[in-house]
């Protein structure tokens, strides 16, 4: 798999939210953040802000899924990036 230009291809990671205090967050409360963490598994040719195996966070309003080799794919573009962990 090689993604073109600025396009990255990520798994997004399904975490437990905490609030500072040891509460557990709801799914429906962790849905209504903005942001979603995930691994990036792929960057495209032209994509210099993260690179293969870097967690980050991006706009889950953003990007598509995509079955490649009988797997489930997220593919973003590198714009909707906003945290490189």
């Amino acid at each position: 798999m090689k993604p073109i230009n600025k396009y990255i291809v990520i798994n997004p990671i399904k975490e437990e939210m905490k609030t500072d205090s040891g509460l557990l967050l709801s799914r429906e409360d962790a849905d209504g953040f903005r942001y979603q963490k995930a691994t990036v598994v792929k960057e495209g040719t032209e994509v210099k802000c993260v690179s293969e195996g870097d967690e980050i966070y991006y706009d889950k309003a953003a990007g598509h899924s995509m079955l490649i080799s009988d797997k489930i794919y997220t593919v973003i573009s590198e714009r909707h990036v906003v945290v490189v962990i």
